[in-house]
């Protein structure tokens, strides 16, 4: 019996790296919440408030990033291209 060295379950592993890079390609790298600004309804220092936000800062491998708060709400991670603000 001759053992086969070249068998395709070998390559799977191939595989994994190909995805992260295609999802790195349509997504883009993860940036976390650096800052926000929001509307404080009269008393800043109150956590009880509910807060409307009107921009988030959000900080990364490709720098700073600032965009408008979607529906008054800010997200922990965003995902920014290279060269995109």
């Amino acid at each position: 019996m001759k053992p086969r060295f070249l068998r395709p379950s070998f390559f799977y592993w191939v595989l994994v790296p190909i995805a992260l890079y295609g999802v790195f390609m349509a997504v883009g790298l993860p940036h976390g919440i650096w800052s926000y600004e929001f509307i404080d309804n009269g008393s800043r220092y109150d956590p009880y408030l509910e807060r409307h936000y009107t921009s988030c800062t959000f900080w990364g491998p490709y720098g700073v990033h600032t965009i408008s708060a979607k529906n008054g709400r800010c997200g922990l991670i965003a995902f920014f291209k290279e060269g995109a603000h």
